[in-house]
């Protein structure tokens, strides 16, 4: 894997590191449930909702690349770009950039 210097340049092989559309819709799923958390936790003052935020968030993605994508989750190497790549999807599938 080469060492990618902008995310501009990461995002292409983020992309292609989720071609399964179960691991993308798993992706989505789990970004939904951690906004849910997040406001919940803003909205009861209850900041024990956010241990929920690692464990959806990237429960719902690593089960979508374990089993599904059958791949390596890019963020064991890039996390702050996969972070970025998670939630710049997530973007363009509530869009319709990407397909669902």
């Amino acid at each position: 894997m080469s060492r990618y210097t902008s995310f501009r340049d990461f995002y292409p092989f983020y992309l292609s590191q989720h071609a399964d559309r179960t691991c993308r819709r798993l992706h989505f799923v789990g970004s939904w449930l951690v906004l849910l958390v997040l406001f919940t936790a803003i909205t009861t003052g209850n900041w024990a909702w956010l241990w929920g935020v690692p464990v959806l968030g990237y429960g719902f993605a690593w089960v979508g690349h374990f089993f599904f994508e059958r791949n390596r989750p890019a963020t064991f190497t890039y996390p702050l770009y996969s972070l970025m790549g998670d939630w710049v999807m997530f973007w363009q599938t509530l869009t319709g950039k990407l397909r669902f």
